[in-house]
């Protein structure tokens, strides 16, 4: 299997297991991951935020770890990665304001390459406008942006432990769903992991 270059895209708030996991995982099958963030530079670090489940109407949210940047943002250039990762959290909701962001998020969606969004990641997706026709799934409160976008929406399961693909496309509600997620993604990007 030959390596993947894969660029996640992540800023302060992003969601700690949805950040920190499946970065380790990618490492973990030989992939090189950058991860970067809007105005922010290799070896600087994002906050993290835990989001969890535990019987409220909504999630709630607890201070996470600091993850450090692997590559710098101004220097991306999308066209030298095989696939894209973006992590949920409160990050999504303001790094879908940059331009650039918009621009990388494009660039993928046009060539179909593998693209991997969780929880509230969907909302750098719609801001992009890459979801219409696209069957997805996301943290439920994200379901009537992606509606809205055009996209056709797949039912979170109780557990919150589905992913769904459509074609270059993967999503899913929440950590939960990492395995399912996880295995998608590497899947379309050609990595075989034997069970």
């Amino acid at each position: 299997m030959a390596a993947k270059k894969v660029l996640m895209l992540v800023g302060d708030f992003v969601e700690d297991y949805e950040v920190m996991v499946p970065f380790q995982m990618l490492l973990m099958v030989g992939h090189e991951v950058h991860a970067v963030c809007p105005g922010k530079k290799a070896g600087e670090q994002v906050r993290t935020a835990v989001h969890d489940f535990e019987g409220d109407q909504t999630y709630t949210e607890k201070p996470g770890h600091n993850f450090t940047l692997t590559a710098t943002f101004d220097e991306v250039r999308p066209e030298d990665y095989d696939g894209l990762v973006i992590p949920g959290g409160r990050a999504p909701e303001y790094i879908r304001l940059n331009p650039r962001v918009l621009e990388i998020v494009r660039h993928f969606a046009a060539a179909k390459k593998p693209v991997a969004s969780i929880c509230h990641g969907q909302q750098v997706l719609v801001a992009a406008g890459v979801v219409q026709g696209c069957q997805c799934t996301a943290y439920p409160a994200v379901r009537p942006d992606l509606e809205a976008a055009g996209a056709t929406w797949a039912e979170v399961n109780e557990t919150f432990t589905n992913a769904v693909v459509d074609g270059w496309l993967v999503t899913a509600p929440a950590w939960p769903a990492h395995p399912q997620w996880m295995r998608a993604f590497v899947e379309l990007l050609g990595t075989r992991i034997e069970a």
